[in-house]
């Protein structure tokens, strides 16, 4: 057999040899011994010798980048939406992570993001006027994303008021009210929360609401109690969804903290979002003005409307919570050492990984045709109702298997992913439960109603 089958592969190699070790390595070996050993090999073996060459003979290669976005979603992207993309994960990287543990250990929130937060320029994001940008719902999808890929707690705060504070006047309001409350909240100057969850009705909200409503000339008096209720113990405003007592409709309004009657209370003792600040609302014949009056709001049809945008990002927020958990897996792995290697080099732990890459990378494709459907205009309850359902199982089991890798480590706060692993069971179980999402793509399936 010839050594070179052809002059390209003389040229290959040539461009491999290194005189000066030649040079030493003639000192220690007879080169013509060498060169029949070489001549006698196959092409098989001669290929995997130039291949360990072009490698650079040897040298440890660096690691590869940890990125959660393997099938690179968010290269679609323009240039535009990248940009704010980044600058939103720029912001979490420096102003959050290097907090967010302190602040959830603590049960606290750091008021002092809120001014920096604003300066991104996101609140209201795919609202069209106001102060708001008039973006995509797939961008605003990915910003949840980013959020939650570093603190669902932050992620949770900022969908609340975003999403559905702004989102109930942006889509319940009168004209009067989105040119009073929109520009201010966009800017973050007022923040806002949503009440809709009572102590004895979650997911039961469509016909069950016990807070109620009358109407007594120009002012409306409010009875009940909210439960839950996200951003509640510093907001300015909240809204307030009640049963008419007159006509039994569902009825939207924006209460001022200061309104007589109101009363919020820190929920105290939860294990998992620490960082947001859940309210217990009492609210005693609270008084507010018609003008406060959502005035597009007649029943829960209308609320609906509001849920339905808000769940597709809380899809998107367990998609954030398990690529945090599994990006912070992965690191853990590379650097990890245990019988002189990084475990990152053994099976058992490349099968685990991969199982959780499977599932985050089928959420993130199902939660980004969620935002194209979104932005189509033909998004329907069982579209945002699936991806809740689907995303944060997966979520769940993304969070499991990395608490797993990290092995004894996992259960301190100081390496992340305990943080995650708690903050997933509020994820699961918030803007409607896996079993009422599940009935309300039953329904939409099988053309019939299994709710009781």
């Amino acid at each position: 057999m010839n050594l070179f089958k052809s002059i390209s592969q003389l040229r290959t190699l040539l461009k491999n040899i290194d005189i000066e070790a030649i040079g030493k390595l003639s000192q220690k070996v007879d080169l013509n011994q060498l060169m029949g050993v070489v001549s006698k090999m196959s092409d098989e073996d001669l290929g995997k010798m130039l291949k360990f060459m072009q490698s650079g003979s040897g040298k440890k290669k660096a690691p590869p980048v940890v990125n959660g976005d393997f099938y690179e979603l968010a290269s679609t992207l323009n240039p535009e939406e990248r940009a704010i993309q980044q600058k939103v994960r720029e912001f979490m990287e420096n102003e959050i992570k290097p907090i967010a543990n302190y602040y959830w250990n603590n049960a606290q929130f750091p008021m002092h993001i809120i001014p920096l937060m604003a300066k991104l320029n996101i609140c209201g994001l795919t609202y069209h006027g106001y102060g708001c940008a008039g973006r995509s719902a797939l961008l605003e999808g990915f910003i949840a994303m980013e959020m939650a890929r570093v603190d669902s707690s932050i992620s949770t705060f900022f969908g609340v008021h975003s999403g559905l504070a702004m989102g109930s006047i942006y889509l319940c309001g009168s004209e009067e009210q989105k040119q009073q409350w929109l520009p201010v909240m966009q800017r973050m100057e007022v923040i806002g929360a949503f009440g809709l969850t009572e102590p004895e009705v979650g997911s039961g909200a469509a016909g069950g609401l016990t807070t109620t409503c009358k109407r007594e000339g120009d002012e409306w008096v409010i009875n009940g109690q909210k439960k839950w209720i996200g951003n509640a113990t510093f907001s300015d405003i909240t809204i307030i969804w009640a049963r008419d007592l007159d006509d039994n409709q569902v009825k939207g309004f924006i209460v001022r903290k200061e309104n007589p009657g109101f009363k919020a209370e820190k929920m105290e003792d939860k294990m998992a979002l620490r960082t947001v600040q859940n309210a217990l609302i009492t609210l005693t014949d609270c008084r507010v003005q018609e003008a406060d009056r959502l005035q597009n709001a007649n029943s829960f049809k209308d609320t609906a409307n509001v849920l339905r945008m808000t769940r597709a990002g809380v899809a998107w927020q367990a998609v954030g919570c398990g690529r945090g958990a599994y990006e912070l897996a992965l690191k853990y792995t590379m650097e990890r050492k245990q019988f002189g290697r990084p475990i990152a080099g053994f099976q058992l732990v490349q099968d685990l990984l991969v199982t959780m890459l499977g599932d985050l990378t089928a959420m993130q494709t199902m939660v980004y045709r969620l935002s194209q459907l979104q932005d189509a205009g033909d998004l329907a309850d069982e579209h945002a109702s699936l991806a809740k359902v689907f995303c944060t199982l997966r979520m769940r089991a993304i969070v499991d298997h990395a608490r797993e890798l990290f092995g004894g480590n996992g259960i301190l706060l100081e390496y992340d992913i305990a943080r995650f692993v708690a903050d997933a069971e509020a994820i699961y179980s918030y803007e409607g439960t896996k079993e009422i999402n599940s009935l309300i793509v039953g329904r939409a399936i099988t053309g019939e109603s299994a709710f009781v």
